[in-house]
């Protein structure tokens, strides 16, 4: 029996559809599109709104699967593969595509061993080969010094995490058709050897993928001294501090604050690069943001590549100045 059909796997959390479900949506709007077949979305949990499960075929699928019951509230590895292992089952998808977040990173590897499939984790970019119809599953290696593009051309379904803030939501088109299909699990799917008993909070996480500005330095800073200009930047524009690897390679801040293909993708709506050549590893972390600006000293950096607004000059000058005239219009 063939496998047809390209699969988002939709997150929820208290009923609510997350965000990285729409991000994912755009990823398979184009997959879709490309090997002319409908696009699924499925969804695992319970008493999800319905107005969210509308909001995905709003934004590009033509099927929201949903299986709800109330063992499935919270994310259970056990419980939640099963139930996936049982849609693959009967609705044989050619491609599935999941966030590279806690949920995605835990339940794709474990269904994909189960099912014989293969999998790519943690992608930048999702392609169709022309030729074969295949996947093109690209991601970072070797500390993000490479980029390797896989395929697997006999196993299916072909799975695929991709990073979270690597792309925008899809556009909502409020009107559009589609169907909510509505499965059942039996109480085997549910039946697990762990139990959600709470949740705390990690407080000191450094987030800046959900930051709407963000300031970044890189190594044109010279020496850690040089570089608390970032966060005296980032405090006059209320903003995260982010780094470039090399920043971080030379501790001028830690790892969490890291931006690219071994760090952290953001789309801020505001994303200031400072002393950041632009290496590709860089840019792919941070080339989706709503805005960018650049100040280099080298008018050729690759930055520019990617930036709305550049500024050609001495950081150790222009920062000041900037962070200056920003507190003065506090």
């Amino acid at each position: 029996m063939s496998y047809e059909g390209v699969w988002i796997l939709a997150e929820q959390r208290h009923g609510r559809v997350q965000t990285i479900s729409h991000e994912l949506l755009t990823r398979g709007i184009d997959l879709a599109a490309k090997r002319k077949v409908s696009l699924t979305a499925l969804l695992i949990g319970s008493d999800v709104k319905a107005a969210d499960l509308q909001e995905l075929i709003d934004r590009g699928a033509d099927r929201v699967v949903v299986v709800e019951d109330q063992g499935l509230e919270h994310f259970l590895p056990e419980a939640y593969a099963r139930v996936m292992q049982a849609m693959i089952a009967k609705y044989r998808p050619e491609i599935i595509i999941a966030g590279a977040t806690s949920l995605g990173r835990t339940l794709m590897p474990y269904v994909a061993v189960k099912c014989h499939a293969g999998l790519t984790a943690d992608c930048t970019v999702l392609d169709i080969e022309p030729e074969t119809g295949n996947l093109l599953q690209t991601r970072p290696a070797i500390g993000g010094n490479i980029l390797a593009t896989i395929k697997t051309p006999e196993a299916r379904p072909q799975m695929a995490t991709v990073r979270p803030k690597s792309t925008r939501p899809a556009p909502k088109q409020s009107g559009r058709k589609g169907e909510i299909v509505r499965e059942s699990a039996d109480a085997s799917m549910l039946a697990s050897r762990v139990r959600m008993l709470d949740f705390v909070k990690n407080e000191d996480e450094v987030s800046i993928s959900d930051a709407q500005r963000v300031v970044a330095g890189g190594r044109g800073f010279k020496t850690s001294e040089k570089f608390k200009q970032v966060y005296e930047l980032a405090d006059a524009l209320q903003a995260a501090v982010g780094a470039s690897r090399d920043a971080v390679d030379r501790a001028w801040i830690t790892y969490p604050h890291q931006v690219g293909l071994s760090g952290k993708t953001v789309t801020p709506d505001l994303y200031l690069a400072v002393g950041i050549s632009g290496a590709i590893q860089h840019l792919a972390g941070m080339q989706t943001a709503e805005t960018i600006i650049a100040i280099n000293n080298d008018p050729d950096a690759q930055i520019f590549s990617v930036a709305d607004y550049g500024i050609v000059g001495d950081l150790n000058e222009v920062v000041p100045a900037l962070t200056e005239k920003l507190k003065a219009r506090k």
